[in-house]
């Protein structure tokens, strides 16, 4: 007999990442500025993407329990990378900023300067503060996304009332 775990796995990643995402679009620094939100939000984004990828990964042992709704599933795990690989790129723009600023040492011994140069524009470019509020709501559209198609995969389509209108917009009968 084959368990779906995929629901124990996926609501922490999605609670997380949420959070994470409220944090960083809205202006919190400015209205609690005692608080040291970095903190709190790398926090967030690094439990949020390891449970991302324990979400994806029990999602693919999920998937066998539903193959009637192939179409529906194929497109829900698809918003389910999007949002996976946005919070990632995410946080590799933290991680480049914590071994650029914290660890100059450590980026010192790479050999190569064209790499250096790579990795400190790189770093730029993810942590810019526009780009970075733009992933981190691109990573919250593509959640919502992905829990209201899950909901539709379990419920059906009449469990969330945007769940029909996705449906419709992804051509999907159920």
């Amino acid at each position: 007999m084959i368990y779906n775990i995929h629901p124990i796995f996926v609501h922490f990643p999605i609670a997380l990442l949420f959070i994470y995402s409220v944090i960083k679009i809205l202006p919190f620094k400015k209205w609690l500025p005692l608080i040291s939100w970095i903190q709190i939000e790398r926090a967030l984004l690094f439990f949020g993407v390891l449970g991302a990828f324990a979400a994806l990964g029990t999602g693919e042992l999920g998937e066998k329990l539903y193959r009637s709704k192939r179409q529906l599933i194929e497109i829900h795990s698809v918003f389910a990378g999007i949002a996976t690989w946005v919070y990632v790129a995410l946080l590799v723009g933290e991680i480049l900023f914590i071994l650029n600023n914290s660890y100059p040492d450590l980026v010192q011994k790479i050999k190569s300067e064209k790499i250096k140069t790579i990795l400190v524009k790189l770093e730029k470019f993810l942590c810019a503060e526009t780009f970075s509020k733009i992933l981190a709501l691109l990573g919250f559209v593509a959640i919502f996304v992905t829990g209201i198609l899950g909901g539709a995969i379990v419920y059906g389509s009449t469990a969330d009332p945007v769940a029909g209108l996705l449906l419709k917009l992804f051509g999907i009968n159920l």
